[in-house]
């Protein structure tokens, strides 16, 4: 690795100005500001949840979540699941917006009601949907506290991983030595919390499967199963023996198999399933 493409050290201006690309492989879906770029209204489906969204780690909570609520038997969780093509600045289209001011996947209209509900943020898709069927997260206090903060504490610790870890170790133009020795340390850290919560407990929040299992997986399941980024042996993840027995667990589960499916445009293309508008999409082959 090297620490600096240059001998000679960068000094920020004293006012930043936008006239550079961000660099790596997802420069072109970054930019300073926020709004529509263009008019696109967004597809709508049959059914009551419409989902706009891409197999990202962030996505494949919320297709889980639907995926596990099909499983449990709640019949209104049918989705139909749009892709969300982020290399090609979809998420900028008017229609998007609506739905979601942040311009980032997933993000769901929930039409089930007399007025359509938007949500946007993996977290509030799952709480939103978890209390919509009454499945998936706890009603006793001490519980739902548990459940609650080891989701939150997903949202606000993937970031490092993703955006920190992930871009510099496997997106960024050039290997930086800093900030993917800053990240790599941060991410063995939060790899650790998890390991070490595992060793005393099935699940993440106790003996039950809920959302915060659901919100994790994606990210910290995948990683120590040595899916994400191709680093599991730079941050040698077989070490995380019991985050390691969850992961595989999780990850045998019928619903994290389809779910992880979906909106995916990835891989082997038998993994793949960019669109899901009937649980059948995900039974044919190839799909």
């Amino acid at each position: 690795m090297t620490s600096t493409s240059s001998d000679t050290p960068w000094t920020p201006p004293a006012i930043w100005t936008w006239n550079t690309a961000s660099g790596g492989k997802f420069a072109s879906i970054n930019r300073p500001v926020a709004g529509a770029t263009h008019e696109r209204a967004l597809p709508v489906g049959r059914h009551p949840l419409q989902l706009y969204s891409l197999g990202t780690p962030n996505g494949v909570k919320v297709t889980v979540m639907l995926e596990e609520l099909l499983a449990l038997g709640h019949a209104g969780a049918e989705y139909d699941a749009w892709l969300v093509k982020i290399g090609d600045g979809e998420q900028f289209g008017s229609g998007f917006v609506e739905v979601n001011p942040n311009s980032k996947i997933p993000a769901l209209l929930d039409r089930s009601g007399p007025e359509p509900i938007r949500v946007f943020e993996s977290g509030a898709i799952l709480v939103h949907l978890a209390e919509k069927f009454g499945a998936l997260l706890p009603t006793a206090p001490a519980a739902r506290a548990e459940c609650l903060s080891w989701l939150f504490w997903q949202m606000g610790s993937a970031p490092f991983v993703g955006g920190g870890f992930g871009h510099f170790y496997a997106y960024a133009p050039e290997k930086l030595e800093y900030p993917i020795n800053r990240y790599a340390m941060e991410t063995k850290r939060q790899l650790d919390v998890l390991d070490r919560l595992l060793a005393t407990r099935r699940h993440i929040a106790g003996d039950d499967y809920t959302v915060a299992d659901i919100a994790i997986w994606p990210w910290y399941g995948q990683m120590a199963q040595g899916l994400l980024y191709g680093a599991g042996e730079f941050l040698q993840v077989e070490q995380y023996t019991h985050l390691r027995r969850w992961a595989d667990e999780v990850g045998a589960r019928p619903a994290v198999q389809r779910g992880r499916r979906v909106n995916r445009t990835f891989g082997d293309p038998a993994d793949q399933c960019p669109e899901r508008h009937e649980a059948a999409d995900l039974d044919r082959p190839g799909m």
